[in-house]
């Protein structure tokens, strides 16, 4: 299906004045026949009087095809089932009155910017169950603005097989309207399980946290990818490959942007003491680091300044008190000692 673009259909008020002319000629010749036929001349008014009578009856069919369109909006029509073309950009529309609009997601809304109610917090589109949006007019028009998807959170599997939940946040719009309304049944429900899919299929490919051996770009070597420490290259994966899903149904992904990201609650508590492990080690092993190079500074500064010699076995007493002195993680009490190590 391509979209075609109606551009010589912008004369709305032209058509407007023209019906309302023909209210006020059907009024006016309504009366005449009236007056004709209040003088008996019944072989001129009553045909008078019934052209009259059909111009207020049907008068109101040319309106049927004013359309009036704001900045951002798009009108797909069809007549009689056909594709006719796309009313595109604000202005004032006059096209054939038994013209339909068609857009079939009008009825749908998606999980975003206040749309979803409390009970329904998880849902990731909202469809009216009695075929109406309460407290609003349904319109067949099709926004063209940038609109935001806020997909419902998604437990996926990671790389290693933890479980993890993440949420995206897809901006997109509509660029080709013809497929939109013709290509898929429904481009709003599409583009949600089009999202909720990519995101999967993204995922998995990576580990949450850095992990040795794992390759994440399909070159053949392990790098060090991961859902946490690559977020920008993990949702332009997404993206692209939301784009080529989406691609049949007119639509352009211009950004995601990952909203939520945590271990899955059954082993949240485990992966926290896992980190807080590594923590401990990690800095435990800076100390000790840092406490041999104090030592080692200080047996240098004796030895070479000349103030004391000290033999193996008294080095080896005055690194284990400075080792204990430098690592515990308590204040350390002195204590002097008065006579002699021998």
């Amino acid at each position: 299906m391509t979209e075609k673009i109606l551009s010589t259909k912008k004369n709305g008020m032209a058509a407007l004045l023209l019906t309302i002319l023909e209210y006020a000629a059907g009024i006016a010749i309504t009366i005449a026949g009236g007056f004709l036929l209040e003088d008996e001349k019944y072989a001129l008014g009553v045909p008078v009087f019934v052209i009259g009578l059909l111009l207020n009856i049907l008068g109101w069919i040319p309106f049927a095809g004013l359309k009036i369109l704001k900045p951002q909006e798009a009108l797909v029509l069809t007549l009689f089932g056909n594709y006719i073309g796309t009313l595109k950009g604000e202005g004032f529309y006059f096209v054939n009155p038994f013209c339909a609009a068609v857009n079939p997601a009008a009825k749908t809304k998606l999980g975003q910017s206040g749309d979803v109610d409390g009970a329904s917090k998880h849902a990731s589109l909202i469809v009216s169950s009695s075929g109406t949006v309460p407290m609003e007019m349904v319109s067949n028009k099709m926004s063209l603005k940038v609109m935001t998807l806020n997909n419902a959170r998604q437990k996926i599997n990671d790389r290693l097989g933890n479980p993890v939940e993440i949420g995206i946040a897809v901006m997109w719009r509509i660029v080709d309207t013809a497929k939109a309304a013709f290509n898929v049944d429904n481009y709003k429900e599409y583009l949600s399980l089009q999202c909720d899919s990519a995101v999967r299929e993204i995922v998995k490919i990576y580990p949450y946290d850095v992990a040795p051996d794992i390759d994440t770009t399909g070159d053949g070597f392990a790098d060090e990818g991961s859902l946490r420490g690559s977020s920008e290259v993990v949702v332009k994966r997404i993206r692209d490959e939301l784009q080529k899903r989406v691609e049949n149904a007119g639509l352009e992904i211009i950004e995601a942007r990952i909203t939520y990201l945590a271990y899955a609650p059954e082993i949240a508590s485990v992966m926290l003491q896992r980190q807080q492990a590594s923590a401990i080690v990690d800095a435990r092993k800076m100390i000790v680091d840092g406490a041999v190079g104090m030592v080692e500074m200080a047996l240098d500064r004796l030895s070479t300044g000349g103030m004391v010699t000290l033999d193996e076995e008294r080095k080896a007493a005055m690194v284990s008190n400075l080792l204990v002195v430098l690592c515990g993680n308590h204040d350390t009490q002195p204590i002097v000692n008065t006579g002699s190590l021998y």
